[in-house]
């Protein structure tokens, strides 16, 4: 017997033990994640991980360096979680949608643009059967041809024998509308809605009635570009009343689920200030931008002609469907007016450090921003930001270039966490910006690219 066969021997012992503790781990990650899920909670907690790794690295006895331990545990957290993510969002086979309980038998959506008629295409995945209706016929008769619902004459006739109705009306005609559907509808009824803010609804205290939210959507509205799979794995915002029964939330949170969405509980003044900050601001934000620079263009189109990638993504936003944007700003008014006001503090100290040339308080506000930004991306990703490389390829403007690039990464099994595209010109093309997982990941994906002539920085 080799003197080195007792040493393999426990190696390969210590291996398998290594294995079962590292598969009851992960079982203990699919229970937090099932619990924090059911709490409406997000279970991907950066300083928690940040904290253990700090203790991992205190207790080590040795020989492992602290690199060492960082670098295996952090691996160790990243694979779990990607994990559970592959389990929860196991694809379909070919040709076969998800199977999810159907929640309601017979559904009413009232106002039948691009949210109401994607609820009730959803909806039918599960077999729920949809009557609507729309205050515009021509948008009533577009969700009809989508063979999504079935259309009627009237309100009192799409929610006559309803167990659920959805209100899908703009943000501004919402509460009228679910106070006349709440007068329509017998006291067994359920109804929902689904405007983006929520405090203009809180006044409507009903046992039936479950204010809700679903984080989704388009810059475009309408019937035509709805989809059923609109909601999938979004979320969903429900801000109950004092007065919503259980009975009526409890089905409101099933119905959500049978769409594919992920409900969180939480009440009005809090949805509202959250999504002045995410969703409002940004809006309002990309509005003025673009203002300011079309002010600038007036005399002299420079500023539009030679605008670069940086102009483009950040006014992606502007202008985006007036009429509903204008509702949600008054709705809103008083949190985004708030967060203007913070914004304008910030605008503020940074015109301060530009006029006093101070470098110091510039660097320090690109650092800070820098890592707010990481912990964004945190929660967008299931791979720690650490983790995240990012590759730049420069793609000529013709057909098929994608489809190679992709093909080129998927035969390499390496995975894109996510890519954005940024044309340039025709005659330059356009700028790639794929992110990877994992440095050895990166390289192989730059050494694959760069062999088939791509740039790969």
């Amino acid at each position: 017997m080799s003197e080195l066969d007792p040493l393999r021997h426990e190696i390969s012992e210590l291996d398998v033990r290594l294995l079962e503790l590292l598969n009851r781990r992960l079982e203990l990650v699919a229970a937090v994640r099932d619990y924090k899920d059911s709490a409406g909670e997000r279970w991907i907690d950066p300083e928690r991980e940040a904290e253990l790794l700090q203790a991992l690295v205190a207790a080590n006895p040795g020989p492992l360096s602290e690199r060492g331990v960082t670098s295996i545990f952090s691996a160790v957290l990243d694979v779990l979680k990607q994990e559970i993510a592959a389990e929860r969002s196991a694809p379909a086979p070919p040709g076969r949608t998800v199977e999810r309980p159907r929640a309601v038998e017979r559904l009413a959506v009232v106002g039948t643009g691009l949210i109401g008629t994607s609820v009730a295409l959803a909806a039918g995945r599960a077999g729920s059967r949809c009557r609507g209706f729309d205050a515009d016929p021509r948008v009533l008769e577009g969700a009809a041809a989508r063979v999504a619902i079935e259309p009627a004459p009237s309100l009192a006739e799409a929610v006559g024998d309803a167990e659920l109705v959805v209100v899908a009306v703009p943000v501004g005609a919402a509460p009228a509308v679910v106070q006349e559907v709440l007068d329509a509808v017998g006291a067994d009824v359920v109804v929902t809605d689904v405007a983006s803010t929520k405090r203009p609804l809180a006044s409507l205290e009903d046992p039936r009635f479950v204010p809700g939210h679903p984080v989704a959507g388009g810059a475009t509205g309408g019937p035509a570009r709805a989809a059923a799979d609109l909601f999938d794995e979004a979320t969903w915002f429900l801000t109950p009343t004092g007065r919503s029964s259980p009975q009526s939330l409890e089905l409101v949170e099933r119905f959500v689920a049978s769409l594919g969405a992920r409900t969180v509980r939480t009440d009005a003044a809090a949805h509202d200030r959250l999504l002045a900050l995410t969703s409002h601001l940004p809006h309002a934000l990309a509005n003025l931008l673009m203002l300011r620079v079309a002010e600038a263009a007036a005399q002299d189109d420079a500023p539009l002609a030679f605008a670069g990638a940086s102009l483009r993504e950040m006014t992606r936003l502007a202008g985006a469907n007036p009429a509903v944007w204008s509702d949600i700003f008054l709705g809103n008014a008083d949190e985004i007016a708030a967060a203007l006001n913070g914004l304008r503090a910030s605008l503020d100290e940074l015109e301060q450090a530009l006029r006093a040339g101070d470098r110091n308080g510039i660097e320090a506000t690109i650092t800070t921003a820098a890592a707010a930004r990481e912990r964004l991306e945190t929660f967008a990703y299931c791979t720690a930001p650490a983790q995240l490389n990012r590759i730049r390829i420069r793609v000529p403007d013709r057909p098929g270039v994608l489809a190679r690039i992709t093909q080129i990464l998927g035969a390499a099994q390496i995975n894109l966490e996510d890519f954005e595209l940024r044309h340039v010109s025709p005659e330059y093309g356009g700028v790639l910006v794929i992110l990877v997982a994992g440095a050895d990941n990166a390289e192989r994906a730059r050494e694959l690219l760069r062999r088939e002539g791509y740039s790969a920085a």
